[in-house]
């Protein structure tokens, strides 16, 4: 296995007791400095906002001009609800930072965070498939071998905005910085490589996600090897060695002059799985990995085949950044799913308990697989999967969602709701199953959205022992059918048998 990089400092951190530590992200004069603006009053802002509607007491907020937005507009409501100043364009009756442009601004002040945390060890995240819930778990273990030391991008801010912002956020103090870099077109990861600057970079698989705009899956592991354009001299590069496209995404990683670590099943992999039992309880897997120099052996709590491969992933990055392998392994045994990505949610119903899997976020083809697969493996009387359309295939739709077919049959599913009209291709093949003298295909209902899928579930009702799995691409909204039954159950009137 290749060594990872030795950071300058990295066996030279101390980390001060949170309650030591100044509260403030960025003076004035600070935030002054790093734009070249003026400000006009002093303040201290305990973090940085673009969106008025997310400003927490003590925020600055950043007025950024959008093609059909223009955050100026939102001034009023930013500071009502209790921003300290802001970064605007024009001179305005608030505090604020006048600068020449606000985007560069934020761009200036994310470097400004990136440079002065000298000690952070940043480690950037992409690929088509699991970005956030790695991220995540990169962070979890991170974190607490460094005693709160570590920052990472909230939610899914992995695009143009969304990381400089998560840079500005990152304090002064930190050891670590986790960074989610996504893309919808070619040309989009390396300028947020840019901006990161890892010293470690992770690609965590690759699946036709966005294939609509790309073309290709040989086009997709070209861009998203793009990060590795960003590494620091000598960074590492973690690319899966399992994936189809692993020589041409290492190609792409020496390339930039990168060390390689790959991860998975394959035995040439750098980090590789010797075996993987359920864990007791039913809920995820007992791991043992050889790392070239030596065997670890821990639990994760998320459940499926994928996340035994995953948390590979992670363990190289955590081993890469200079982190500590055995908090990592305790972080991964403590780590629950994220809303939108794999949440369980208990709901009470009649004579006992259904389980609700929240995968709402996002979906693609090779997500879909995954989880399909997980809920195979959930013990269940019944399993229920409510699906919605995976967005941006383009010409490829009609084909990936006919191929779901075989995977929600294998998954012992006796009832899918299918939602949004790109399922449509997926229901004609689940008819042509179920039309088969041995027809084992679950029966399904098509529904155009959200609100007819709530009463599809509802009419078909939750007993004790089932298992239903919701997911699809964001704008489906299957998010709003989670919110209604976990509503529902907390109130004590779920639907059921």
């Amino acid at each position: 296995m290749n060594a990872p990089v030795a950071h300058p400092m990295l066996h030279h951190w101390s980390v001060t007791p949170r309650d030591a530590l100044p509260m403030a992200l960025w003076t004035a004069a600070e935030i002054a400095a790093a734009t070249g603006g003026v400000a006009s009053h002093d303040f201290q802002a305990s973090g940085v906002e673009m969106d008025s509607r997310d400003v927490k007491p003590g925020d600055v907020f950043v007025a950024l001009k959008g093609e059909a937005m223009d955050g100026h507009r939102f001034l009023d409501a930013a500071f009502q609800k209790g921003a300290v100043a802001a970064i605007t364009d024009r001179p305005v009756d608030y505090p604020h930072v006048l600068v020449a442009d606000t985007t560069a601004a934020l761009h200036a002040l994310a470097h400004a965070a990136r440079d002065r945390a000298a000690d952070a060890v940043r480690i950037g995240v992409t690929g088509s498939v699991g970005k956030t819930g790695m991220k995540e778990a990169i962070f979890a273990c991170l974190d607490r071998a460094s005693r709160g030391a570590a920052h990472r991008s909230v939610r899914s801010y992995n695009n143009h905005v969304g990381v400089p912002l998560s840079l500005a956020r990152m304090p002064a103090r930190a050891k670590f910085g986790v960074f989610e870099m996504g893309m919808n077109h070619q040309g989009e990861i390396a300028p947020l490589a840019a901006h990161a600057r890892p010293h470690v970079a992770l690609i965590t698989t690759i699946a036709p996600a966005h294939i609509e705009n790309l073309g290709s899956l040989e086009a997709i592991a070209d861009e998203k090897s793009q990060i590795f354009t960003g590494l620091v001299p000598g960074g590492v590069a973690i690319i899966p060695a399992d994936s189809e496209w692993a020589a041409r995404m290492i190609a792409h990683a020496k390339a930039c002059g990168a060390q390689v670590v790959t991860f998975g099943r394959d035995r040439t992999a750098d980090v590789r799985l010797l075996d993987a039992i359920p864990a007791a309880g039913g809920s995820g897997s007992l791991v043992t990995a050889d790392l070239g120099d030596r065997r670890i052996c821990y639990t994760i709590a998320e459940p499926g085949e994928h996340w035994i491969v995953n948390s590979l992933g992670v363990m190289a990055a955590v081993r890469a950044a200079g982190g500590d392998l055995a908090s990592a392994g305790l972080a991964l045994a403590e780590m629950g799913g994220l809303k939108g990505r794999g949440a369980r949610h208990t709901l009470d119903v009649a004579g006992g308990s259904a389980l609700l899997i929240d995968e709402s976020y996002n979906a693609n083809p090779a997500s879909m697989r995954a989880t399909l697969a997980a809920l195979a493996a959930t013990p269940a009387t019944r399993r229920i999967a409510v699906l919605g359309s995976m967005k941006e295939l383009g010409d490829f739709a009609d084909g990936f969602h006919r191929q779901l077919a075989q995977p929600l049959t294998e998954a012992g599913v006796t009832h899918a709701i299918l939602v949004g009209p790109e399922m449509l291709s997926l229901a004609d093949e689940l008819g042509k199953v179920s039309a088969l003298p041995l027809g084992k295909g679950p029966s399904f209902t098509h529904c155009d959205g959200p609100d007819q899928a709530i009463a599809a579930l509802g009419q078909y009702g939750l007993a004790h022992n089932d298992a239903v799995l919701v997911k699809g691409s964001n704008s489906v909204g299957l998010g709003k059918l989670v919110s209604h039954f976990t509503d529902q159950a907390r109130a004590g009137t779920a639907t059921a048998h």
